[in-house]
């Protein structure tokens, strides 16, 4: 049985597997083709916050599928308090085939899926949003071809995004570059740990978001404050406004550079109108591969 708290729990066979799995599943879906592959299957899914994207690209991917899905806020959980979490993992999973998780701890989810009989999936953490850096590796497959030196340069916060996006670029053979304003940098604990894994890859880091993008194959931002962030977005939108995505910095990419958002987008902050519904963003592409990844993932960790 495996989990996917982290891409950490997969090795780049598995997240090649897994894309396959998914562009696969995707190409018999554009063809009306869904075969049921997990009927009879349940997915439950145990959110802290409120989601568009993850909860029905899991629950939409399900049915797809042929199974069913169930969804309960923590507070239905007993995740309050009002049970112990190890009894929550072990109940839940015991109705469930499967689980998604999106919380604000990542250790939440790493201690639920300690206790869980049936494989865990994070759906977003603090620390972590695997699911969207393994849809974000889909898109650009499809829209660029082999992942292998595609440069990938991620303009804004090294986020729980950034890091997923630099944990898959070194599992994939891709370059990365994060371009963030001094103080918003990937963390030194979390590079040691990828240079650990993976000390053929190196994520450069620059201050500068023109200088970034020369040679990008991919722009990719999000929002500068994320959701429990809300109290710091002020001194947050001070920092990053030099890093906005907009025209002017497209302009400085090359031409067949792609621009990705994983969404929400705070339209008018870290990206303009322009990019966004621009002739190079596939954003919306990207929101649609969340539920096709899923698909694939789903098939891929119950081994069908």
């Amino acid at each position: 049985m495996k989990h996917l708290t982290s891409l950490y729990d997969l090795n780049p066979a598995d997240l090649f597997a897994v894309l396959a799995r998914a562009a696969d599943l995707k190409a018999l879906f554009k063809k009306g083709d869904r075969p049921p592959l997990l009927q009879g299957r349940v997915l439950a899914q145990l959110f802290e916050k409120p989601s568009l994207r993850t909860r029905n690209s899991f629950e939409a991917a399900m049915i797809h599928l042929g199974g069913s899905g169930i969804f309960l806020t923590t507070a239905e959980a007993g995740l309050n308090g009002r049970e112990s979490l190890q009894d929550i993992a072990k109940v839940l999973s015991s109705f469930s085939d499967v689980i998604t998780m999106r919380t604000f701890s990542h250790q939440l989810i790493e201690d639920f899926a300690s206790y869980a009989s049936c494989p865990v999936i994070n759906g977003l953490s603090d620390e972590r949003h695997p699911c969207q850096a393994l849809t974000d590796l889909l898109t650009i497959q499809e829209c660029i071809g082999a992942l292998s030196n595609v440069h990938l340069v991620f303009v804004g916060d090294g986020n729980n995004v950034a890091m997923s996006l630099a944990i898959a670029s070194a599992m994939a053979g891709m370059k990365m570059t994060l371009a963030a304003p001094r103080g918003f940098e990937f963390s030194s604990a979390f590079l040691h740990e990828l240079s650990r894994r993976y000390p053929q890859h190196q994520v450069q880091q620059v201050h500068s978001a023109i200088e970034a993008v020369a040679t990008a194959d991919v722009v990719y931002t999000d929002v500068w404050a994320s959701m429990g962030q809300e109290e710091d977005a002020v001194r947050r939108m001070k920092a990053f406004t030099d890093f906005q995505v907009n025209e002017e910095l497209m302009k400085a990419a090359p031409k067949q550079a792609r621009f990705m958002h994983d969404l929400p987008a705070k339209r008018g902050l870290e990206v303009t109108d322009g990019v966004m519904d621009g002739a190079q963003s596939i954003v919306f592409q990207q929101a649609e591969n969340r539920m096709h990844l899923a698909r694939g993932l789903f098939a891929w960790i119950l081994g069908k």
